[in-house]
């Protein structure tokens, strides 16, 4: 069975932290792929980051 986790942080180092702790608990052969991306936008004048990711792993 393939599951997928799903992390959303507005900081890259938080991001990078928690998909570490993740993949740090699966087993050899377990991971499948891991999928990145960065959503900017403005609101009042300020640059706001979205860092995300998805771990897709077998069960």
């Amino acid at each position: 069975m393939y599951k997928v986790k799903v992390f959303d942080k507005e900081h890259e180092k938080d991001l990078e932290a928690a998909v570490n702790d993740f993949l740090a608990r699966l087993k050899d052969g377990q991971l499948i792929d891991v999928k990145y991306s960065v959503a900017a936008m403005e609101s009042e004048g300020e640059q706001i980051y979205c860092f995300s990711a998805m771990v897709i792993y077998r069960t």
